[in-house]
């Protein structure tokens, strides 16, 4: 996948992202994901510097959500559904955290080194995983609890542009410390 298309979907996502409900935000960061982790199954073996493009964005787009994730939904959820979905949402804090260890692996494995491309899968199914799970389970039980969705979606958005803005800043490199912390 070329630089272009990497622009493109980033501009998917701003565009799909302008929406104010939280969960369709989040789900257009899911899908962005979903289309990155499918053009590097497609890349072609020997296409090493796509690959990298593409575990470098994936990376990026990960690392944002997460953190806004853990931020914004986790402790709103915790105190929507009011422990009804507990282990759940400690659950997605776990799977985050154990994708961030992975996603921390790309600060020194390159394309085309031993483990480089089994690592991004093993990524890729873990957070295809993840998405499965918050889409059929944690989205839904959000949106019957009544919570108001519409400003968790302002206010992730504006996280996601503050956050944006850093990553464009640091030249793409923004990884937070990697911790795991359940926010309530």
């Amino acid at each position: 996948m070329t630089e272009d298309a990497n622009k493109a979907l980033a501009a998917e996502a701003a565009t799909e992202n302008t929406a104010l409900d939280a969960i369709e935000v989040l789900e257009a960061d899911h899908r962005v994901a979903k289309q990155l982790f499918d053009a590097f199954e497609k890349a072609a073996d020997a296409d090493l510097e796509a690959k990298g493009a593409l575990v470098r964005r994936a990376c990026e787009v990960l690392t944002v959500h997460t953190m806004i994730e853990e931020a914004i939904l986790y402790p709103a959820a915790h105190k929507a559904l009011m422990g009804r979905d507990e282990i759940g949402v400690d659950e997605a804090y776990v799977e985050h955290f154990i994708a961030k260890t992975l996603i921390e692996k790309f600060d020194t494995l390159k394309p085309g080194d031993h483990g480089f491309d089994a690592t991004f899968m093993v990524l890729s199914q873990m957070v295809r995983q993840h998405i499965d799970e918050e889409e059929s389970g944690l989205f839904p039980e959000l949106r019957e609890s009544g919570v108001d969705l519409v400003r968790l979606g302002e206010e992730i958005a504006a996280e996601k542009e503050r956050l944006m803005n850093k990553l464009d800043a640091a030249a793409s490199r923004l990884v937070d410390d990697g911790s795991l912390i359940f926010r309530r």
